[in-house]
């Protein structure tokens, strides 16, 4: 059966360190996590004739918004279906900012973004190759063809090889190293004896993390109940801008916290007024409590920082009671090492 979009891809759950040899099916294989956009690359095959298709994770056709993948199709098999990551190359470095943008345009718009951006493709799974599906073959074998098909075809960008290895050593180093490069957020482990299983958490991803500091300026929930903490850095100016949301707090941590939580005043906190969402990039609302902004919390967090902010949420580790806002970090500034002061 030949494969046509939508496809699910298969997909990877989170584990907080490096699983130890025999989690997965094989020898496990590492590739660097990149912070992009999940896509799945189709070319025609016949009678079906047509342009290259670049699906979404979630079944969206983006093709249309990314007219330089489709101009380099010509270097691509007939019959070819590649999973990746799509990223965006801006002042010398990956930019999701300029990712979303390209992948919100259209038209001219599009056309002249492909130039100022270009878009790159990271391959780093074949599911079909001359129109013969391989889901069911083990990752080791599809690995080996995609391989080859780089080599065969002499593939250059916007074509990309995922590097990977089998060496945990050099793994690690990749994990501490290459994450912090913008752009690269930590480690997918695939097993070589794996077969594709559209839709299925089968993978491990481990990213990189790392503390700091932030202010606790709102909460979920209620005061006396809270559910999530949003969280707040000084910027330049004295302000307090929001920079995270946490991960659901655990009930001992919310129990602790709602003992020193104080309601903002009304008319007094730098976030009256302000609307929040549910997580970056939405549109939902999300309800909050204010707090007075006076408590420090030292937080977990990956490298997906964006404008000051983390798209992802972050973990709250503890109360820093032994230093005042005045110590956090300035917006901005990322991880960074420890609380000034």
């Amino acid at each position: 059966m030949v494969l046509r979009p939508p496809v699910t891809p298969m997909l990877a759950q989170a584990r907080e360190t490096v699983p130890a040899p025999g989690a997965l099916p094989g020898e496990q294989r590492f590739q660097p996590k990149w912070d992009g956009y999940r896509a799945l690359v189709f070319t025609p095959w016949p009678p079906s004739p047509g342009p290259l298709l670049l699906q979404s994770r979630r079944g969206s056709l983006l093709h249309s918004r990314f007219p330089d993948l489709v101009t380099a199709a010509a270097h691509l098999p007939d019959g070819l279906v590649l999973d990746g990551e799509l990223v965006v190359w801006a002042q010398g470095q990956m930019s999701f900012e300029a990712l979303q943008r390209r992948a919100a345009s259209s038209g001219r718009t599009a056309a002249r973004l492909a130039v100022e951006t270009p878009a790159h493709f990271i391959a780093f799974d074949l599911l079909q190759l001359d129109g013969q599906e391989l889901l069911h073959v083990p990752y080791g074998e599809r690995r080996a063809t995609l391989e080859h098909l780089f080599v065969d075809r002499e593939l250059r960008a916007p074509w990309t090889l995922c590097p990977e290895t089998t060496d945990v050593a050099v793994a690690q180093e990749w994990l501490a190293s290459w994450t912090q490069v913008p752009g690269v957020e930590g480690l997918v482990i695939r097993g070589s004896d794996q077969r594709y299983r559209p839709g299925a958490r089968a993978l491990y991803k481990v990213r990189r993390r790392e503390t700091t500091e932030a202010v606790i300026g709102a909460v979920t929930g209620t005061v006396r109940r809270p559910r999530t903490l949003v969280l707040g850095r000084l910027d330049a100016a004295g302000a307090l801008r929001p920079v995270a949301r946490s991960t659901p707090l655990r009930p001992e941590v919310a129990r602790d916290l709602a003992e020193r939580l104080m309601p903002a005043q009304p008319d007094h906190h730098p976030w009256e007024g302000v609307r929040f969402t549910t997580s970056w990039g939405s549109r939902t609302s999300l309800d909050v409590v204010l707090v007075e902004p006076d408590l420090v919390a030292e937080i977990a967090v990956d490298t997906a920082l964006e404008r000051g902010s983390w798209r992802h949420p972050v973990r709250f580790a503890r109360l820093r009671l032994d230093i005042t806002v005045a110590n956090v970090p300035p917006f901005g500034a990322g991880a960074g090492g420890p609380a000034r002061g």
